[in-house]
């Protein structure tokens, strides 16, 4: 099943995709089941908090709508990002090999090392499909970073790699788009760990997290770890791999992390990107540029760039 956001007449409701289109969860429901349709069933994030019994309404219309079509609500508004208010938007940084490498670090065995996670402030960086990501006037070297992200559907303190799956609602793409050379309007005394800093900055920038175009159910992904991944800028393929070749997996990503702090439902992990960015080759992103992202069983999510207003 796949979940998407709709902004349709000054709200964001969540819809369910069928067939291209997106049926309005609550109002479907109301109609094809003639019932008062749960709370739940109005908000991405309402409906992750409710967990199997969200999902299972959910079911619901979807097979209603399917097998009556005509008696759906379809929603007439543009996608949102699915998880468009997450309580946390969590990254990783360095999950490939090859992208560690290409950008001349040396990647370990992850049995001598651990997952680096940041965090991004999720109410402006996250963007839905067809939002512009836009270049900062100060910038210095935008890049992209292609994503899987998983999305957290139960609370998850210590949980093992082995349990971790079944804690998660579904998948979604995140672009973690990044200032590779931040600039500053003044000058500075250097210091240590300003370098740490500048990289990290560079992540948070408004606009940097272009999420979607939906959430597909965990279900419908029992393995996150072997999907086709690929991003193009202008219609040029710039990544092309596949998750399993992460260094962590996704239960791993989601073991390390909650053992730091509490997962919860609706949370975003970013599981980090696969070599093939821009500044090793280069290439940086311009206002006029197109960035398209691809991860099996999930969609493509598309952004234009523009100039920061």
């Amino acid at each position: 099943m796949k979940l998407v956001s709709v902004k349709e007449n000054g709200s964001i409701r969540l819809g369910i995709e069928i067939d291209g289109k997106a049926a309005d969860a609550a109002a479907s429901y109301e109609r094809l089941l003639n019932e008062k349709p749960p709370r739940f069933l109005r908000r991405m994030d309402i409906f992750l908090r409710h967990g199997e019994r969200a999902m299972d309404a959910a079911r619901r219309v979807e097979e209603a709508a399917r097998q009556h079509p005509g008696d759906a609500v379809w929603a007439d508004g543009s996608l949102a990002a699915p998880v468009h208010n997450p309580p946390k938007l969590l990254c990783l940084a360095g999950n490939y090999a090859e992208h560690i490498r290409e950008g001349g670090g040396n990647a370990l065995e992850k049995e001598r090392t651990t997952p680096r996670v940041f965090m991004k402030p999720p109410t402006t960086t996250i963007i839905g499909p067809g939002e512009a990501i836009r270049i900062p006037k100060t910038a210095g070297w935008i890049d992209w970073e292609a994503e899987l992200a998983v999305v957290m559907g139960k609370r998850a303190k210590r949980v093992s790699a082995e349990k971790a799956l079944e804690y998660v609602a579904g998948y979604t793409i995140v672009n973690d788009v990044s200032e590779r050379a931040l600039t500053y309007e003044q000058d500075r005394e250097p210091r240590e760990g300003d370098r740490w800093f500048d990289w990290l900055n560079g992540k948070w920038c408004d606009t940097f997290a272009p999420q979607g175009p939906c959430l597909t159910t965990a279900d419908a992904i029992p393995n996150p770890d072997g999907l086709d991944i690929r991003l193009s800028v202008n219609g040029v393929v710039k990544q092309d791999a596949n998750t399993n070749q992460m260094i962590y997996s996704c239960a791993e990503l989601i073991e390390w992390t909650s053992r730091l702090i509490a997962l919860e439902p609706g949370d975003v992990i970013a599981t980090g990107t696969p070599a093939g960015v821009g500044r090793p080759q280069g290439e940086r992103l311009h206002s006029g540029d197109v960035v398209e992202i691809f991860v099996e069983k999930i969609g493509t999510l598309t952004n234009p760039v523009l100039d920061e207003e």
